[in-house]
């Protein structure tokens, strides 16, 4: 049976009941929002200016939102249920640096901001953020010892880490005095510039890929969605956070009647890893244990009934915006989806077929019903409902077991 389902609040068109369709991808749309996001720096702690961005694209397709104190920005996708029970999360914030000391040499001594190594922003260009907006100053990470023509072999035997690198500003400064006179304090930002590229195979080159470029794919999502005329099984919000890189994204703002949370994050490419820049990639397990079993398994299925390139991948020195939200107590399947990205936290690269893989992931999931439709509408149930052995079956060990007899034992 056909009927009418909506996307945001506005009737769409007829689709057949409970089964996903694969919606065209706006590959230019999504070229665009995403270099546009890259240009725009958002280190965490300093993410209005992005948060806008996003607000006025979802505005754009006439999807309901609001604001968090904060400003972590929540989009309602309706559904045919009542309530809000399935959760998109993926955080606009990046890694990036502040100002800890201002140095008797006119440079600036900075700390990271997110996890991340010293040793892939040497030679990063940066914007230094002071308190009067109108201010800003380039600048570049440089190692202390900075000049071949100087330290000689020095500059291949100084050590890697924060303490050993420094940012020389543009401008004419030799003192501490002189930076201050510049308006730039201890407490300032400073952002990495992502200097994006889209190379003529498709690889996309930028720092912080993660996590605009799940951004830029959730946003093409939502208006794959919309401009296809189809609707959702399931209302479901996209929850974009600001603070997933210091360790506290989605700790808040999600639907309290929440039966299962996706987050969209980088999939790590590396030797020893199976996720891949062209593919749409499954994290079934990071540093804080497996993912939702049952979820994942259904959402690998769902890329295998639409023929979209996926690959299964496990992730070790790995969190996304999933550990904080569990850890504030949302008792919700959760699973991880990820754009495969080469060199993740350093130079980083990916590929637009993989984006456009995970934008048709995420069509269809958010079109498919709850992983079980009955049992996940509800937050607890009886046990003779409970969907256990019918759906993980288990073998109970033998208990013929042979046990050997004891050194020296009489026969």
């Amino acid at each position: 049976m056909a009927q009418q389902r909506t996307v945001g609040g506005a009737a769409t068109g007829e689709v057949e009941e409970g089964r996903p369709v694969d919606v065209p991808v706006d590959r230019e749309y999504l070229q665009t929002v995403l270099l546009e996001l890259l240009r725009t720096p958002s280190p965490s702690g300093r993410t209005d200016a992005v948060m806008q961005y996003v607000g006025e694209r979802i505005a754009e397709l006439g999807i309901p939102f609001d604001l968090t104190r904060r400003g972590i920005l929540r989009a309602t996708l309706r559904g045919r249920s009542p309530v809000v029970r399935r959760a998109l999360m993926v955080h606009a914030d990046t890694i990036g640096c502040m100002v800890k000391r201002l140095q008797d040499n006119g440079r600036l001594e900075v700390v990271p901001v997110g996890s991340h190594s010293a040793r892939f922003s040497e030679g990063a260009h940066v914007t230094v953020f002071t308190d009067e907006f109108e201010r800003t100053f380039t600048g570049t990470v440089l190692p202390l010892k900075s000049s071949g023509h100087t330290y000689g072999d020095e500059v291949d035997t100084q050590g890697v880490g924060w303490d050993q690198v420094e940012v020389r500003i543009d401008e004419p400064v030799e003192t501490a005095r002189d930076l201050t006179a510049l308006g730039i304090q201890v407490g300032d930002f400073v952002a990495l510039d992502a200097n994006p590229q889209i190379t003529r195979g498709g690889y996309v080159k930028s720092r912080h890929l993660d996590d605009k470029a799940g951004l830029a794919v959730c946003l093409t999502t939502l208006k794959a969605l919309v401009d296809a005329g189809v609707g959702l099984e399931v209302t479901a919000q996209l929850l974009v956070t600001i603070g997933e890189e210091v360790g506290f994204g989605a700790t808040h703002g999600l639907s309290a009647h929440l039966a299962e949370m996706v987050a969209i994050d980088n999939a790590v490419v590396a030797p020893g890893q199976q996720s891949r820049e062209e593919t749409a990639n499954i994290g079934m397990m990071d540093m804080t244990g497996p993912f939702d079993y049952h979820l994942s398994r259904r959402i690998h299925a769902l890329a295998d009934e639409h023929a979209i390139p996926v690959r299964r991948d496990v992730y070790r020195h790995y969190r996304s915006d999933v550990a904080p939200a569990l850890e504030a107590g949302v008792e919700a399947r959760a699973a991880l989806l990820g754009f495969g990205v080469e060199s993740s936290h350093g130079h980083e690269r990916t590929h637009v077929d993989g984006l456009v893989a995970l934008t048709r992931l995420l069509s269809v999931y958010l079109q498919s019903d709850l992983t079980f439709h009955d049992w996940d509408r509800h937050a607890s149930g009886t046990l003779d409902d409970f969907p256990s052995t019918s759906v993980q079956p288990v073998d109970l060990e033998p208990v013929d077991r042979t046990v050997w007899a004891e050194a020296g034992a009489e026969e």
